[in-house]
């Protein structure tokens, strides 16, 4: 089946245990106007190809987020990851545009999230969390498209999910 309407797609990055995933599941549960997808929901290794920057996993869910959109309403994607990812799809055509939300925090308001708040214990995943939070600080007006961020350092899930809200909603028209 081809889309045949054209809609805009959101999507929410961030580092892992930025607080990304639990302002989506806020979104999920108090939203009518647009549609809440986690990307973790597909995930299998095969698709862990970071020499291809995961392409198959960006095209796979560009075309069910296209599928779904089919009903008129705006969907909202919740992973990690960075514009060129979907930018460079093919199924890239199948959205008017693509609005980049990056959910990030202070270096140690995001160790101390991951450390005492999801356990992590993994060194090397501190690190390569930290290191693309701050890429992301440091990069978001310099994608095409640009990245909007939220700091949510001194934020409650709650308002976290209230500033995307906000941010989706100023850009649904």
């Amino acid at each position: 089946m081809e889309p045949t309407k054209r809609n805009r797609l959101f999507v929410i990055t961030g580092a892992s245990c930025i607080g990304k995933s639990t302002a989506n599941e806020i979104l999920f549960k108090n939203e009518e106007d647009y549609i809440v997808m986690e990307s973790d929901l597909l995930w299998s290794d095969v698709y862990n190809t970071p020499e291809n920057n995961y392409r198959a996993y960006r095209e796979l869910w560009m075309r069910v987020c296209s599928n779904i959109s089919q009903i008129g309403m705006p969907v909202v994607l919740c992973g990690c990851a960075v514009p060129e990812q979907f930018e460079a799809c093919n199924a890239r055509k199948y959205f008017s545009e693509i609005i980049y939300i990056a959910v990030v925090a202070e270096k140690n308001e995001l160790i101390k999230r991951m450390k005492y708040g999801r356990n992590v214990t993994d060194e090397n995943w501190i690190k390569s969390s930290e290191q693309f939070n701050e890429w992301l600080k440091n990069n978001a007006a310099k994608t095409t498209p640009n990245i909007i961020l939220v700091d949510n350092t001194h934020m409650s899930p709650e308002e976290t999910a209230k500033r995307i809200d906000e941010i989706i909603r100023l850009n649904m028209v």
